[in-house]
C-alpha cells in the first residue's frame, strides 16, 4: 500500500536517475550571479573551468532516498528547494505535492497533468453544474452526507455519558429541511447551521474546558480552530489526491461555487469526510491528552500548531487513513482512504446516468 511522506526539515528534494532523494540542510535561494560561458550547471551544482583546483567543500548531510513506487503524495511543511527535473519526475510517476507554510496552513499543490481524462465525463460534469436542478440535487447529497455523519458523531458520544440529545434533535430538524431546498445558497446556509450547532456540542464532547463558541478560519484564533483548520486542509488535499486518480475534473463543483485558485470539487467531497477524519481525530487527541496547550504557538491574534503538534496530528491522521472497515456493498475490507476514491466513482456513475449518487454515511 502506498503512503504519504511528510517533510518537516529544510533541505532539497532531488531526482537522481529514477530515485528521489531528500537532502537535509539550508534551503536558502542561491545568490543571483551572472554565469559565464565557461560555467555549466549540473544538478543544482556549478562546475567551472577551475574545477580541478582544491577547494573546501561545505559539509553535507547524507541524502535520504525516497522509494518512488511507495509514494502516495508528498506533504511539505518546511523550506525546500527543487527543480523542474524533480517536478517532471513527479508528474511522470503521477505523484501530487502539497505545500504548507510556516504556520502549517495549506498554500497549494503541484497537481500533475491528469492521466485519466475523459471528454465525455467532462461534458457531463459541466452540464450537471449548468443545469440548476441537477446541480442542487448533487449539492443536497453532499450536505446530507456531511449532516448524517455529524449526527453519527453526536450519537456516538451521546451513548458515552455525554448528554447530546438537544444537539441531536436540532440536527434532525435541520436535516429535514435539506430535501425541500431548491437553492444552493440556502443549502450552504443549512449546512452552516448544522455545523454551528455541532461545534457548540464540542464543549461537552471534549473533556477539557475549551469554551469553543465560534469557528474562525483566517486566522484561527484558538487551539480548537487551529486543529480544525489543519485537519480540514489535510482532508482537502487527500480528497484532491484521490480525485486525481479518477476522470473527474476537480475544478467543477456543485455545493461550493467554482472559483479561482482552488479545487472546489475537493471542498464538496471533503464535507462528507470531515466528521470521520478531522473531527474524530480532534476528539481522540484531546480526550487522550495527546495534544496539549504546549503544542500550540500564538502570535498576535492567531493560533497554530507547533511542529511537534503537527507531527502528533499527522501520525494519527495517517493511521486513520489506513484503518479498514468491512464494506457492506463490496463485502470486503477497504481503507478510509479508499472510501474517498469510491465516493469519486459513485459521483462519476451518477454523472454518466448509470446509478443515482448516494453519499457515504458512517454505519458503524
Amino acid at each position: 500500500m502506498k503512503r504519504n511522506y511528510y517533510i518537516f526539515s529544510s533541505g532539497k528534494l532531488l531526482r537522481k536517475d529514477n530515485t528521489l532523494y531528500f537532502e537535509p540542510g539550508e534551503s536558502k535561494e542561491p545568490e543571483e550571479v551572472e554565469l559565464t560561458e565557461d560555467e555549466i550547471a549540473v544538478d543544482d551544482e556549478t562546475l567551472t573551468e577551475n574545477e580541478g583546483e582544491e577547494t573546501e567543500e561545505p559539509k553535507r548531510l547524507p541524502r535520504k532516498p525516497i522509494p518512488v513506487e511507495d509514494i502516495e503524495a508528498i506533504y511539505c511543511f518546511s523550506e525546500l528547494r527543487f527543480n523542474t527535473r524533480f517536478l517532471n519526475f513527479l508528474a511522470q510517476k503521477e505523484i501530487t505535492l502539497h505545500l504548507f507554510n510556516y504556520y502549517g496552513y495549506y498554500t497549494g499543490s503541484f497537481y500533475p497533468r491528469e492521466p485519466y481524462v475523459s471528454g465525455k465525463l467532462l461534458v457531463k460534469q459541466v452540464h450537471a453544474y449548468e443545469d440548476a436542478e441537477k446541480r442542487v440535487a448533487i449539492a443536497r447529497r453532499f450536505v446530507e452526507g456531511s449532516a448524517d455523519n455529524i449526527r453519527k458523531n453526536l450519537q456516538y458520544y451521546n451513548a458515552r455519558d455525554k448528554d447530546l440529545s438537544f444537539f441531536i434533535e436540532k440536527t434532525d430538524e435541520l436535516i429535514a429541511k435539506i430535501e425541500n431546498t431548491e437553492d444552493v445558497q440556502e443549502l450552504m446556509g443549512i449546512e452552516g447551521n448544522i455545523r454551528s450547532n455541532y461545534y457548540t456540542s464540542w464543549n461537552l464532547i471534549i473533556n477539557e474546558d475549551i469554551n469553543f463558541t465560534k469557528r474562525q478560519k483566517h486566522p484561527p484564533t484558538n487551539p480548537i480552530n487551529a486543529l480544525i483548520s489543519f485537519g480540514n486542509s489535510l482532508v482537502y488535499t487527500t480528497v484532491l489526491s484521490e480525485i486525481y486518480k479518477t476522470q473527474l475534473n476537480p475544478l467543477i463543483s456543485y455545493l461550493h461555487e467554482p472559483g479561482e485558485r482552488r479545487f472546489s470539487l475537493s471542498l464538496d467531497i471533503a464535507e462528507i469526510f470531515k466528521p470521520l477524519l478531522t473531527d474524530r481525530i480532534i476528539f481522540s487527541l484531546l480526550n487522550k491528552n495527546q495534544i496539549q496547550e504546549k503544542h500550540f504557538s500564538k502570535e498576535m491574534n492567531s493560533c497554530y500548531l507547533s511542529d511537534e503538534g503537527r507531527k502528533i496530528y499527522l501520525r494519527e491522521y495517517d493511521e486513520k487513513l489506513k484503518t479498514t472497515i468491512q464494506h457492506r456493498q463490496l463485502k470486503r475490507s477497504v481503507s478510509y482512504r479508499h472510501l474517498i476514491r469510491l465516493e469519486c466513482y459513485k459521483l462519476i456513475k451518477h454523472l454518466l446516468g448509470e446509478k443515482e449518487y448516494k453519499p457515504f454515511k458512517i454505519w458503524w
